[in-house]
């Protein structure tokens, strides 16, 4: 179904966008202050550079499916959704300059006042989470006299351009991400994207507007990385485009979901140790690696995250599940849970622990050795029964995904307290706190 846009900021984000829409079949008003840029627009030229847009910009006005205006009053009474496209720069600080995206929602509000049919408002300039619902819905809210709901909608619609490929991007992004306030706003910006093949999300508006700023850091993170690797690389002598070429190739570890679920620290045999060796070989080069220098003390952060939650909870007999590195091993080397255990031991806790995997008839060879020679003060507290360790605790720390904890977990006490670094599904009557939700 086409709709009747007026988009408000005719930079970068605005015109790729107020273009594509029109191209896709909507009646679209770009809206701004400068008078410079309605003018060009409207004699069929981008106010911006960007590849294929200036042609795009003339065959959308010349069809009459664009115009533009710096009448914000007019433009919003003649359509019936508003994206706001302006800019939010950065402060010295880091933090954003929001005033235009507060005059802009400020002047949307005062036209809406006068309108009687719905209108839905959607942001598309990228803004920090909480912003719409902290400042852009109380200024819509202040300047029109509606409340969200009643005759107003907001959306968070956030942009995946990239400069000199954002037609491209617009025709075939990642996905489609709305942050919606209602169903109905959610379902009138989807009408938007009919024609654009990619998978569409609809989600609260907080997720929607955190998507986008995360997006970019990784992004960022990705550039400095192989950056460092190749700083290493040259040292060495090695092809560092070769490297990565290959390193790209794993789509199974390397460039997938993997590893990107919030939770718990890493540990095991493998990643602790050889990103020490990275770091050795780096400074035995003289090469500055600040990224990979970052990733071992943000992990020991983690560990420190989940004892500050256990303590918090103010019990003493405090009940483990799950001690090797991760689930379906026993391997305790570097697992992070030891840390844990040692450091909550150090502070006076009364612990038990169960580990399926971990038991006086399993371990053996080198685990059994690390045991019996590093750790056998923590030996002595592995319980050989879930139930055990159950029956013992205030607070319930769950370290692994399995079965078993799942339905010990059903089994809790009302008076008992579960800190969970894993996201099991939990169904028990305790009380519960998540690491990372």
């Amino acid at each position: 179904m086409a709709r009747s846009l007026s988009v408000f900021g005719m930079g970068y984000v605005g015109c790729v966008s107020a273009a594509c829409f029109a191209r896709e079949g909507h009646s679209v008003v770009g809206v701004d202050v400068n008078p410079t840029k309605v003018a060009l627009i409207n004699a069929g030229r981008s106010p911006i550079v960007e590849v294929g847009i200036d042609e795009l910009v003339g065959e959308m006005v010349s069809a009459g499916r664009l115009r533009a205006t710096d009448d914000a009053t007019e433009s919003v009474l003649a359509t019936d959704v508003s994206l706001v496209c302006v800019g939010t720069p950065s402060h010295k600080n880091g933090s954003l300059d929001l005033r235009y995206v507060e005059r802009v929602a400020s002047e949307i509000g005062a036209a809406l006042a006068a309108k009687d049919e719905d209108h839905v408002v959607v942001i598309r300039s990228t803004v920090l989470p909480g912003t719409v619902e902290g400042l852009v819905i109380p200024a819509l809210e202040r300047a029109s006299g509606k409340t969200v709901g009643d005759g107003l909608h907001v959306c968070m619609n956030p942009e995946f351009l990239r400069e000199s490929t954002s037609i491209q991007d617009f025709d075939e992004p990642p996905f489609t991400l709305i942050g919606a306030t209602s169903e109905v706003a959610a379902g009138r910006v989807a009408e938007l994207y009919a024609g654009i093949d990619a998978p569409l999300y609809v989600t609260d508006i907080k997720v929607a507007e955190m998507v986008k700023y995360i997006c970019n850091c990784f992004h960022g993170l990705k550039v400095s990385f192989a950056n460092e690797v190749g700083n290493v690389a040259k040292q060495l002598g090695v092809d560092s485009h070769q490297v990565m070429e290959i390193f790209c190739q794993d789509t199974k570890l390397n460039l997938s979901p993997y590893y990107l679920t919030p939770g718990f620290a890493f540990g095991g045999s493998c990643l602790p140790k050889d990103i020490r060796g990275a770091q050795y070989l780096a400074r035995d080069l003289d090469v500055a690696t600040p990224v990979l220098d970052s990733i071992l003390p943000s992990n020991d952060r983690q560990v420190r995250l989940a004892a500050d939650m256990v303590l918090e909870k103010g019990n003493r007999k405090i009940g483990i599940l799950g001690m090797s590195f991760k689930a379906g091993t026993d391997d305790l080397r570097e697992s992070p849970m030891v840390t844990l255990i040692e450091f909550l031991i150090g502070r006076g806790m009364d612990l038990a622990i169960y580990d399926r995997n971990v038991s006086q008839a399993q371990v053996m060879g080198a685990n059994r050795e690390y045991i019996e020679g590093e750790i056998p003060h923590i030996w002595s507290l592995v319980k050989e029964s879930v139930d055990e360790v159950i029956d013992h605790a205030d607070t319930i720390v769950v370290a692994h995904r399995n079965q078993e904890f799942e339905e010990a977990l059903r089994r809790t006490r009302p008076d008992q307290v579960v800190v969970d670094l894993v996201r099991v599904p939990f169904a028990g009557p305790a009380g519960y706190d998540g690491i990372c939700w």
